[in-house]
Formats: structure tokens, C-alpha cells, sequence
């Protein structure tokens, strides 16, 4: 059995169960189990109609926990007999979980994990296995995700920049255990692109498409680090970059621009580029210029001044990471790259080497003390 055609009914199932009297968060527990027995049973014996199917078991398994909890004994249920289980509703309640999932007062580890499960289908363990921690560690992230936003209602209207911000934070996670979550977001993104139209949210879209489509080239057999100018570009997904900008063509033209717009154009002008050497560096700057008067990032001032290094020289990269906070993750290694660029030779090894103790990454760690000793080499040669 396909699982993500499954998985891709939770979030409407869900919103039946919610419908019809249930709490959020118990919903969710028995759509949960109802998808596991899906996994279970349908590849023996598939149903006609499956969402009914989950409709009708996640009801059920709502049912009998709300029963059999003595601690509300005494309290009604919204509705007391099982509907028919004959075709689901037609109602999709998709759009209003992403807001909910990704709610403002949510952290953002909760939120992707919330996501994650409720709008995903994903299991507690698999979630876990993706974030490599323990099951117990996740469930109990998710537990307090749910606590924290029960009694809010489904209808509530959402804030669609905090559901991207989600979605973006679970395409970086990557991959881990048995689910890739880069490809997990792309999924949930071009399921919001059908519910919105919104130009940042197929901007977001684009932006994934663009990055995922480098994938394979950005590390080594060895699992070495392999930034983007050495990457092996033969191995660009070339199918994922066409459908990239295409749809990042079509949302430009809308002129409502927005920052995931203006990264999607950084990661198309790279990816056009058929070396590294034919990188159009000065539309990259000018890109970032509209990047940075929409955020006033300090990393878009960082990665900026690294466009500026490409396109005006290394003394003009130096010059404008003036006034960018040096505490910033990768501005010791910026400022490296830039100083091996201008010739700085002793200086460039010492600040890879202070970038690599304080790196957030092993690969990037091990990247940076290469670094650092391939500069020495030519110090002494």
C-alpha cells in the first residue's frame, strides 16, 4: 500500500471527528490509531472508500476511550450514536489544522512535530526516528504541543506566515530514520498551495523544489560536506529545477513579492548556472538586496556580503559584512572564505579553524578543520 495517499486523508479525517464533538487533541489520538490498523489490515483487504473507512474506525476507537473514562463519567457527548458509515463528509478541514498545528503560541519544535502528526499522519515514532530522539521524547513533545493549544477552536482564523515558517523548518530537518523530511514538506507545501492562493506559499514551494533538486551533489560517499561551487552539477535534479522555476516564474509575475519569493530567485539564479564560474553573482546581490529590505535579517546581511565577495571582489565582501553582529553562526567562516579569496593566507586558516570549534554541525565541523589544513599545507609548500 501507497502510504502518503493514507496519510494525506488524516488531516481531513480529523476535521470530521472535531465536527462532530470531539476535542482536538482526542481526535487526533484516535485518527491515529485508526491509521495504524489501516497499515495493518488494507493491504489484505483494501477499503471501498477510504476515508469512510478512517471516518467510521476513528470514530469508533473516540467513542469507546471517551467511555471508558470514568473522570467524565458524567458528561455528555456531543453526539451518542455512531453515524453511518457509509460515505465520509465532504468538508476538508486542512487549511484551518495547518494554522492550528503551527498556532503562533506554539515552539517551534512542537509546532513541526504537531504538524507533523496531525496534518502529516505521521506516528509518534517515526517523527522520532526522523529527529533522532527517543519515542518517549517525542510523544511527550507532542502531548505538551496539544495541551497547550486545547480549547482553541478549528475555525479559528490562522497566521499562514507562521504555517510557512513550519513547513520550512521541517524541510531543513532533512532526513533521518524512515521518513524524509524535505520530501515530507514538499508534500504538505504542495497540499497548501491546493487550499490557498496565496504567491508566498508557491514561492515556498519553488524554494524547495530549487534546494531539493541539489540534493545529492552536497555531500561526498564519505559523507563529506561539499559546498556549492564544487558540487558535481551533472547530479542536479534537473526535472525538480524546470518545475522550480516554472512555478516561481508564475508567482513572480503576480508582483506581490515576498521573502520565500526572493530565496526561490537566489536558488534558481544558482541553479541555472551551468559552472560555478557562470553564476550571475551581480542579480544574486540584487536579489538579496530584496530579500533583506523585506526581512532586515542579519543572515541575509551575511549571506549577502558573500554574493558581494563573488560579484565585487573579497575586499567588497569584507567591507560589507561591516556592522553584521560577528556572533551570527558562519560569519568566523564567511569571514575565512573571504580572506583566503583576498590572500589573507594565515589569517584565513586561524579563522577556519575558530569556525570549526564552534560549528553546529559535524560534517560542517569537519568541513571547516579541512579547511583550516589545507591552507596550512600551502603555507608551508
Amino acid at each position: 500500500m501507497n502510504e502518503p495517499p493514507l496519510r494525506e486523508l488524516v488531516p481531513a479525517v480529523i476535521g470530521v471527528l472535531v465536527r462532530r464533538g470531539a476535542d482536538f487533541a482526542s481526535a487526533e489520538d484516535a485518527v491515529q490509531e485508526a491509521l495504524i490498523r489501516a497499515l495493518d489490515t488494507w493491504p489484505d483487504d483494501p477499503p471501498r472508500d477510504p476515508k469512510a473507512w478512517l471516518v467510521a474506525v476513528a470514530w469508533r476507537r473516540f467513542l469507546d476511550a471517551a467511555r471508558a473514562d470514568t473522570a467524565r463519567a458524567g458528561r455528555e457527548l456531543a453526539v451518542h450514536a455512531e453515524p453511518p458509515a457509509g460515505t465520509a463528509p465532504a468538508a476538508d478541514d486542512t487549511l484551518r489544522l495547518y494554522f492550528l498545528c503551527a498556532h503562533p503560541t506554539l515552539p517551534p519544535a512542537a509546532a513541526v512535530a504537531l504538524t507533523l502528526r496531525a496534518v502529516g499522519g505521521l506516528t509518534t515514532r517515526q517523527i522520532a526516528a526522523a529527529h533522532l530522539v527517543p519515542d518517549a521524547t517525542m510523544a511527550q513533545r507532542i502531548s505538551r504541543a496539544k495541551r497547550r493549544i486545547a480549547g482553541l477552536p478549528l475555525d479559528q482564523p490562522g497566521d499562514l506566515a507562521t504555517v510557512l515558517r513550519v513547513l520550512y523548518l521541517v524541510f531543513n530537518e532533512g532526513y533521518g530514520g524512515d521518513v524524509d523530511l524535505a520530501a515530507e514538506a514538499i508534500r504538505l507545501t504542495r497540499q497548501l498551495v491546493a487550499l490557498t492562493d496565496e504567491p508566498e506559499v508557491t514561492g515556498l514551494l519553488a524554494l524547495m523544489l530549487l534546494h531539493h533538486a541539489r540534493r545529492a551533489s552536497r555531500t561526498g560517499p564519505d559523507g563529506r560536506l561539499i559546498p556549492l561551487g564544487e558540487q558535481d552539477r551533472s547530479r542536479w535534479d534537473t526535472a525538480l529545477i524546470a518545475e522550480g522555476v516554472m512555478i516561481l516564474q508564475a508567482t513572480l509575475a503576480r508582483d506581490r513579492l515576498g521573502e520565500y519569493q526572493a530565496q526561490a530567485a537566489i536558488a534558481a539564479l544558482h541553479a541555472d548556472a551551468r559552472t560555478a564560474a557562470e553564476t550571475d553573482w551581480v542579480q544574486i546581490v540584487e536579489w538579496y538586496d530584496e530579500l533583506l529590505a523585506l526581512t532586515g535579517s542579519p543572515v541575509v546581511r551575511l549571506n549577502r556580503a558573500v554574493a558581494v565577495g563573488e560579484a565585487d571582489g573579497p575586499r567588497a565582501g569584507l567591507a560589507a559584512l561591516t556592522g553584521v553582529d560577528p556572533d551570527l553562526p558562519r560569519h568566523t567562516a564567511v569571514t575565512a572564505y573571504l580572506r583566503e579569496r583576498a590572500g589573507d593566507l594565515e589569517q584565513a586558516a586561524d579563522l577556519y579553524a575558530d569556525a570549526a570549534r564552534v560549528a553546529t554541525s559535524v560534517p560542517e565541523r569537519n568541513h571547516l578543520t579541512r579547511e583550516a589544513a589545507r591552507i596550512r599545507q600551502l603555507l608551508r609548500a
